[in-house]
């Protein structure tokens, strides 16, 4: 008999918690929501966070909190995050560096990328392989051409160790076959000032910092570094399209939460996030910046987070690269 009056307890109270759950996503949002950006304001992290957090404090009529907590690479503001409460008010903003490549840079995290509740991929980043006028290659198989004929003898900046800008040409060089020496910058600007100076031969760049130079002959661009050609380069081929087939680098920034998230609250912010990023206004205001809005499922986003951490953390330790 006492058995059985403890065993409808732990039934009344699971009902009991299943419905509160049931609740409070039918009520969700009740209160404002933060939104945590791993880095200062005014970066591309702070900018598309803030575009975001606008239509998703339009659609719930909730304030939308950007709090930014930046430092070491983003990984103290994702760690912020994920100790919060798992209840939908704490959002992430993350991205590439902080999700995937970190895993493999840094051998102590304060979180598990793993277990970070996956929202929507909000963007890719697209990235361009781009020389100096002075390189005698036009395209990617010369490039390739060129660097085996004088080996040690090209360059290429990256705005700094471990950056997708690193990790997209060790990848290249892999892939290729080819030896090309690394000069590491604090920052893209100043990396690619020395490519246009012709200091260095070449470097990987997101299509908005290489187009301006480009366009008036400063840069040439060869391809485009991610697994589909660019809404706004139609011509410019892919670097798997051109001879180095499997090759893909795409960088991105998505919504993640803390560890736990019940799914229902997941679908909610997954939802209404990636009707904003469909709309032909986030669209243009992307592109604009020169970014491509994407809006998935959570599911596709962890499969997303997953693969590359595996690829990066598996390029990383093969190159050897360690975080300065």
């Amino acid at each position: 008999m006492v058995m059985r009056r403890i065993g409808a307890v732990v039934v009344i109270a699971a009902l009991a918690g299943g419905e509160a759950l049931a609740q409070g996503a039918a009520s969700f949002p009740s209160k404002p929501i933060k939104l945590v950006v791993p880095f200062a304001p005014a970066g591309p992290n702070d900018i598309l966070a803030r575009i975001v957090a606008q239509k998703l404090n339009e659609a719930w009529s909730q304030p939308v909190v950007v709090e930014n907590r930046g430092g070491a690479g983003g990984t103290i503001g994702v760690e912020y995050g994920s100790k919060l409460p798992a209840d939908g008010y704490t959002i992430i903003m993350g991205g590439m560096s902080t999700l995937a490549i970190a895993a493999g840079m840094y051998s102590k995290l304060g979180y598990d990328p793993h277990e970070l509740t996956p929202i929507t991929n909000i963007a890719v980043v697209p990235y361009v392989l781009a020389v100096n006028p002075h390189v005698p290659a036009k395209n990617v198989a010369e490039l390739v051409a060129v660097a085996k004929t004088k080996k040690n003898h090209l360059s290429y900046g990256s705005s700094g160790t471990g950056a997708v800008s690193h990790l997209a040409a060790e990848i290249f060089k892999n892939m290729s076959g080819t030896d090309i020496v690394h000069v590491p910058y604090k920052g893209t600007a100043p990396a690619l000032t020395d490519v246009i100076a012709g200091q260095i031969d070449l470097m990987f760049a997101d299509y908005a910092a290489v187009v301006p130079h480009a366009k008036v002959g400063k840069l040439r661009m060869l391809a485009v570094a991610g697994a589909k050609r660019m809404t706004a380069a139609p011509s410019l081929p892919t670097i798997g399209e051109s001879g180095i087939k499997g090759y893909a680098v795409d960088a991105w920034f998505g919504l993640v939460g803390p560890p736990g998230v019940p799914k229902d609250i997941v679908v909610k912010i997954n939802s209404v996030s990636v009707a904003a990023l469909k709309g032909s206004d986030v669209r243009q205001r992307f592109a604009d910046l020169g970014y491509e809005a994407i809006g998935d499922s959570p599911e596709q986003f962890g499969a997303t987070i997953k693969s590359d951490i595996e690829k990066y953390v598996r390029v990383i330790r093969q190159a050897g690269i360690k975080a300065e």
